[in-house]
């Protein structure tokens, strides 16, 4: 649904997630959104996503253990997964990992309280190139990772979709998307 300019969801019975896809397929981009999701729920930004659903996955793994920014590939074997922190029990807990990571962690564990605006609208920013892509995320204008990948595993366009995850129980807690832009780079 749509709620105050932002694109709000949830899952609607227990278990039960989704993705919305863009119809345009895009080749090289970088796309921007403001995030505003409560502590809870899975969530992902997927670049060059397939209608089944198989994209490399910006991580929107909002919630304990989970993580922001990392990537996944998603629905191809979680290859390549790289992620430079896993959340803790709470949302200003976070514990470096650099599991996977060419990228050390920028943000200080301490410092995370002050970098993250939990409650608030933050910037995700993340691009891919070329294939085998390499793919770019950024935190608040913070670069988080840059992984390249081996083996080309997905054409070379594909959508940009917005993933409530399945699995779990999250009916009462949110994801909040709004100011979404995409720029082709070719």
């Amino acid at each position: 649904m749509v709620e105050k300019g932002a694109i709000v969801g949830s899952q609607d019975i227990p278990g039960n997630g989704g993705i919305v896809l863009t119809d345009k397929a895009f080749g090289n981009f970088e796309v921007v959104l403001e995030m505003n999701n409560d502590f809870g729920p899975d969530s992902g930004l997927f670049m060059r996503s397939t209608e089944e659903g198989s994209a490399y996955q910006a991580m929107i793994d909002y919630h304990s253990k989970g993580n922001l920014m990392g990537v996944y590939g998603e629905r191809m074997q979680g290859k390549p997964t790289a992620r430079n922190f896993d959340f803790g029990e709470t949302v200003t807990e976070i514990v470096a990992t650099n599991e996977g990571v060419p990228t050390v962690l920028p943000v200080l564990p301490q410092s995370w309280r002050y970098f993250w605006r939990h409650g608030q609208w933050n910037e995700l920013r993340a691009r891919i190139v070329g294939n085998p892509p390499t793919v770019t995320t950024w935190i608040n204008g913070v670069k988080f990772m840059e992984l390249t990948d081996t083996e080309k595993r997905l054409p070379d366009t594909g959508g940009i979709a917005l993933q409530v995850h399945g699995g779990g129980g999250s009916t009462k807690q949110f994801v909040r998307y709004r100011n979404i832009r995409a720029k082709p780079l070719d």
